[in-house]
This record gives C-alpha cells, sequence and structure tokens, in this order.
C-alpha cells in the first residue's frame, strides 16, 4: 500500500517540484495551499488555511505517514510584520500539533538561511566563521526568519511531547531550472549583490530529494540541517569573496580555495546520505 504523505505549499515555488517527486517515487500525496492551483492537479488537493487547527486536522486524520510542510509567506517586507510572523509560525505550530496528536510518524518542515540573520538584518551581520553551518548562532531580528527560529524550537519541544520526528530543512536560496539563465548572468561576477545569502543556492529538485529522505529516514528525532548546493552561485573562487566581503573573518574551518559552499551542506549529506546534483554551471556557460 502506497503511504500518504501531505505536502503544503504547493503552489509555491518549491511545492510543485516536492510533489512531482513524492509522487515519482510512488507515494499518495494530498497537495495542501491555501491557494487553488492554477494548473490541473496532479494528485489530490485541498485548499485549506493552515491557521484553522481543525483545518488542518482535516488534511492529517486520514491514515497519514508524513507531513512536509513548506507552505509560508516566502520572505520578510511582503506583508506586516505581524501578519508575517503569525501566519508563518501558526501554521508550523498547527502542522505538528496536529500530526502528533494524530499519531503521524515523520514531519518535514522547511526552515531557512534566514535564520542566521544575515539576510534581513538591519545592519550588515558578519559570522563568526565560514563556512556557517548549524552550529552557527541563529542572530535573526526580522519577522520572517525569527518565525523559522521559533518554529525550530517549537519541534524540539513537540517531539518531546508526542515523539514525532521533525527535521527542519534550512533551506538556502531556492532555484528552479529556468532561473539559471535569467538571473545568474546579472550577479556572477559581482561579489557584494549575494553577500547576505552567503553566495548559496539550492536546486528544489535537490531539496524535494532531501525531503524524501528525510520522511524515509529513521531515528532521527529532531534535527536542523543546511540545505544548499555543492558550490557557490558565483564565478569568483570562494576565498576571494570572503576576502572581499568579510575580511574580519579569520576563523575559516575548510577549503574554501575553489568554488566550496560557504554555506555548509555536510550534515544533510552525512546523516540523510543526500547528495545536491544540481548546479549552476551545468545550466548557464559564460
Amino acid at each position: 500500500m502506497k503511504k500518504k504523505i501531505a505536502i503544503t505549499g504547493t503552489s509555491g515555488l518549491l511545492g510543485p517540484w516536492v510533489v512531482d517527486h513524492f509522487l515519482e517515487q510512488g507515494y499518495d500525496v494530498l497537495s495542501v495551499d491555501i491557494n487553488p492551483l492554477k494548473e490541473e492537479p496532479k494528485c489530490r488537493h485541498w485548499t485549506v488555511d493552515l491557521n484553522d487547527l481543525g483545518q488542518v486536522y482535516g488534511i492529517l486524520q486520514d491514515n497519514t505517514y508524513g507531513v512536509v510542510h513548506l507552505a509560508a509567506i516566502p520572505r520578510a517586507d511582503l506583508y506586516p510584520n505581524g501578519k508575517t510572523f503569525q501566519n508563518n509560525l501558526m501554521g508550523s505550530y498547527n502542522i505538528m500539533e496536529a500530526a502528533g496528536n494524530l499519531g503521524v510518524k515523520k514531519v518535514v518542515i522547511a526552515s531557512s538561511e534566514c535564520t542566521y540573520g544575515l539576510c534581513f538584518a538591519k545592519e550588515e551581520l558578519v559570522p563568526l566563521y565560514v563556512p556557517v553551518d548549524e552550529e552557527h548562532p541563529t542572530w535573526a531580528e526580522d519577522c520572517y526568519g525569527m518565525a523559522k527560529v521559533a518554529a525550530e524550537n517549537l519541534a524540539k519541544g513537540m517531539h518531546q511531547r508526542y515523539g514525532t520526528q521533525i527535521v527542519s530543512f534550512r533551506i538556502g536560496n531556492i532555484m528552479t531550472p529556468e532561473r539559471y539563465l535569467k538571473r545568474f548572468p546579472t550577479f556572477i561576477h559581482d561579489s557584494y549583490m549575494r553577500k547576505r545569502n552567503l553566495w548559496n543556492y539550492i536546486d528544489a529538485r535537490d531539496i524535494a530529494v532531501a525531503c524524501r529522505l528525510a520522511i524515509e529516514a529513521d531515528g532521527l528525532g529532531t534535527e536542523i540541517m543546511n540545505l544548499g548546493a555543492d558550490d557557490t552561485s558565483q564565478a569568483i573562487k570562494s576565498i576571494d569573496l570572503v576576502k572581499a566581503e568579510f575580511p574580519e573573518i579569520t576563523d575559516i574551518r575548510s577549503d574554501i580555495s575553489e568554488y566550496q559552499p560557504i554555506y555548509c551542506n555536510k550534515k544533510a549529506k552525512k546523516v540523510l546520505g543526500w547528495q545536491p546534483k544540481y548546479f549552476w554551471r551545468d545550466h548557464y556557460k559564460e
């Protein structure tokens, strides 16, 4: 029998790729979003407000094995701060609360690079060390990043209370195939433009695989993992990026002499056996 998976946020940038991957892998997928899908659904689709706990119970009560929670207001400054924080945190809370009470075994939560605080900081911040891994302090001071940090902390309590396995992915800057040719030529030779992202990116197809591996893994408890590509988004060597934009950093913890990522992805590789396969250099040639 196919395992039933609920995936939220399926009308967004990432959601369709995750739905496609789980369907290809033989899962029974329920697509969930506050908006109807623009195209004909490839599986069951329910229009749901995740801020309503009763509706969340409704999507998870049918012997659901796992849930991949991607739904959120996707960044700061799209709505008033309070709306962004409340929407994103309560959606995550309701998913974890309903999953725990209904005995859903596996939950994946889309956290963000924004937990580290650099992206939307009022003043530019300097990492304590590079590459930045999951042990680096979270300095989020904006509504979006703070909600993601809070959701990660909620996951710890929910696992303690219900025993649900909850994996929070700190997802980097999401790219889809059409974005490589459209966006990368505008910034690959500029060290400053993507400084606040630590020059990271991650292909939606690689995120989809990570989500499935996290659902299929056992015994993880609660984990937080960065998801980023195996290189930077720049045509400038990594050590030169750091020297140009973060000259204060003296703590360099691994080789960055070529194009190695400044946003460390080693934990996801080690814990899940995940390996990113899609790179901008394969799509765009100068």
